[in-house]
């Protein structure tokens, strides 16, 4: 009995495009399936320690939907490295200035936080507007149905 573990390699990994529309969909549902792609949970091959994902190109993230008082309530916060150098931003500030780091925070806060989750992220790319500058990726339009596991 010689049966092997399969173990892809880097150079056997296949990458596609794909375009997700984000218009009415909700952010964290959105979000989750988004960096499942990423990390290449959908794929049967699916190795923890491996960059296995494809790229995804998320657009309209400017018409993004939250549930609650979100809007509000939640807050982004950064630090200038100063004493004193707090700043806070509502979720509502965020998506009238910069629509698009909405959806790249909440998808990195789901992958993971070390090197692999560096690399993973760059394969991420939001555009506020209904355009994205990757035609020639001829990127497969993607469906994300939120009651569905990715």
């Amino acid at each position: 009995m010689d049966t092997k573990t399969f173990m892809p390699s880097a150079a056997s990994i296949e990458r596609k495009w794909y375009v997700v529309d984000a218009q009415g969909q909700t952010l964290g549902r959105l979000c989750t399936a988004i960096a499942n792609i990423l990390r290449g949970k959908n794929k049967p091959t699916y190795t923890p320690f491996l960059d296995m994902g494809d790229n995804v190109i998320v657009i309209n993230a400017a018409k993004i939907k939250v549930t609650g008082k979100k809007l509000d309530q939640k807050i982004y916060y950064s630090h200038s490295d100063y004493p004193g150098g707090v700043r806070e931003t509502t979720l509502r500030q965020m998506l009238d200035k910069k629509p698009e780091e909405v959806i790249r925070f909440a998808v990195k806060g789901m992958l993971p936080k070390a090197a692999l989750g560096r690399e993973v992220i760059k394969k991420l790319y939001v555009y506020a507007g209904p355009e994205h500058d990757h035609q020639s990726q001829k990127p497969e339009t993607l469906v994300i149905d939120t009651a569905k596991k990715y």
